[in-house]
């Protein structure tokens, strides 16, 4: 299977890890809502959140808390989102879910428009993002 949820997860493809284990890969989001959002996905492929195993549940979990300690200290965010699209909702059609540090002001409604636009972060600006949060998280831990 040429899953592209599992060849980001297991870094097949290029990609920004901020944090992993033995169960899941932390990577910048390549078209972020706003600086510093990050994906959760597991190593091995599974589709729903409903299939989670116990130990990549855990991990998921774990990463998420790690992600959005290490935001809310770097960015100061009004708040932090978590959420998770399955279904026909998972462009992916691996598990994933989004850790995003939002504002005041911004309509998170944007985040589930479909209108085809593309703002993909430049690859400096990620590497940027990318040290500061795995600077972050090492200062937390």
């Amino acid at each position: 299977m040429n899953c592209l949820g599992c060849n980001l997860a297991n870094k097949v493809e290029a990609v920004n890890v901020v944090f992993e284990d033995d169960y899941v890969c932390c990577i910048l989001d390549h078209n972020p809502y706003n600086e510093g959002h990050v994906l959760i996905l597991p190593k091995k492929h599974i589709r729903y959140f409903d299939e989670l195993d116990e130990n990549t549940a855990n991990s998921v979990i774990k990463a998420s808390r790690i992600i959005s300690k290490a935001i809310k200290k770097l960015f100061n965010p009004d708040g932090i989102t978590v959420c998770q699209n399955g279904g026909a909702f998972d462009e992916l059609t691996h598990f994933h879910m989004h850790i995003v540090p939002r504002y005041e002001g911004q309509n998170f409604a944007d985040f589930f428009t479909e209108d085809g636009e593309t703002n993909i972060e430049e690859e400096s600006n990620l590497e940027e993002t990318k040290r500061k949060i795995i600077n972050t998280i090492k200062v937390l831990d």
